[in-house]
């Protein structure tokens, strides 16, 4: 064997998601050969890679049948987490992608899904950050369990400092909750609010991050606008429920992302409180409040489904006491947000495969 010969043979190995091979997409790197054993290294596009034993089986089938079906083939992974970055100015220039949660209509379990998002990609490897952008209504550091808690101040060498966003489950997280008294209502107008998320991108030391989650608030306003012109967003993740009046709001959601004016993609959307299962009848579903609402309203407006999260009680028990479903001990909870952050972070590498690169929205068209 020759590492031509392995490099042929892996040419065939096409990455699903990509629709490429994986020479062609430069994943494949340090091929050594020793007598009958070949080992090579692929570069993943994220930690997270929900496809990492199809990518392993197809390269092992692809070495015995193409070069040697006697070969020992080990795979070893690696990963660069994609990016698709155009803006070369000095805000967040450590974070590879930029995720905003968002809702039509508060209620939706927004914030229980970005912080579970967070999690599992966490889980998966990944270096993540968690931004709480709801100013009027924060809730990362209650279900990260954080309350009364305060960030330190960090000297950059500029004179100013920077804030140190709490690490908790080894996800690094900052909220208007850790900075502003609880009894206290943040009473404050639009321009005061967007200064405050500057601030939050600006003057918070997030480091190198693969992904940085942004919790935004329900609706369509002054936030939303602040963050896609303050920051090169990646991509938007839409939360709904299943029944009517929820999907009439998260319309709203997509069609602000998809004007022509602010050209930020969707990812897709994913489904909250789609279902209940009893723990005694864990092989039954009742539908609540209706069903297939969230999958009807991504194929009305083309855009990827990721999931169903179903109304379970430890999720709400969880979020209450500090410990996310993804830290908890449910693995129904467990298995849906894994398998919804999957589809997330596929749709996350496509978009940064194949469309236009991530950049600041220039918006004027608003009042």
């Amino acid at each position: 064997m020759t590492e031509q010969d392995i490099i042929k043979a892996l040419s065939n190995v096409q990455e699903p998601d990509l629709g490429k091979d994986l020479v062609t997409l430069n994943m494949v790197k340090d091929v050594v050969i020793d007598g009958n054993k070949v080992s090579f290294t692929v570069v993943l596009t994220t930690p997270a890679c929900p496809l990492k034993d199809m990518i392993m089986n197809a390269c092992i089938n692809a070495i015995k049948i193409l070069v040697n079906k006697e070969a020992l083939v080990t795979v070893n992974f690696t990963s660069n987490t994609s990016s698709n970055r155009k803006d070369t100015g000095n805000i967040l220039t450590g974070v590879k992608n930029i995720i905003t949660v968002v809702s039509g209509k508060g209620g939706v379990g927004k914030s229980t899904v970005a912080a579970n998002f967070a999690l599992a990609l966490s889980q998966g490897g990944a270096k993540v950050g968690l931004m709480d952008a709801d100013i009027y209504g924060p809730s990362q550091h209650i279900m990260f369990g954080v309350r009364g808690e305060r960030p330190l101040m960090k000297d950059d060498g500029s004179g100013k400092g920077k804030i140190v966003p709490i690490e908790k489950f080894g996800i690094k997280m900052m909220s208007i909750g850790l900075l502003v008294d609880e009894k206290q209502a943040v009473v404050w107008r639009g321009p005061m609010v967007s200064s405050a998320i500057k601030q939050f991108v600006s003057e918070v030391d997030w480091g190198e991050l693969d992904y940085l989650i942004i919790d935004m608030p329900p609706g369509t306003g002054d936030i939303h606008l602040t963050i896609v012109q303050t920051v090169p967003v990646t991509g938007v993740i839409v939360v709904t429920t299943p029944q009517l009046i929820a999907l009439a709001d998260a319309k709203k959601g997509i069609a602000m992302f998809g004007q022509a004016q602010l050209k930020v993609p969707v990812i897709g959307l994913v489904e909250n409180m789609s279902y209940f299962t009893p723990e005694e009848l864990p092989d039954n579903k009742y539908y609540l409040f209706g069903k297939d609402g969230g999958k009807n309203l991504a194929d009305e407006f083309d855009i990827p489904f990721l999931g169903q999260i179903p109304i379970v009680q430890s999720i709400r028990e969880g979020g209450d006491r500090g410990i996310p479903a993804m830290v908890g001990d449910d693995e129904i909870s467990k298995k849906a947000f894994m398998e919804f952050t999957a589809n997330a972070v596929r749709g996350i590498a496509m978009r940064n495969a194949n469309l236009a690169p991530t950049e600041i929205q220039k918006i004027t068209q608003f009042a």
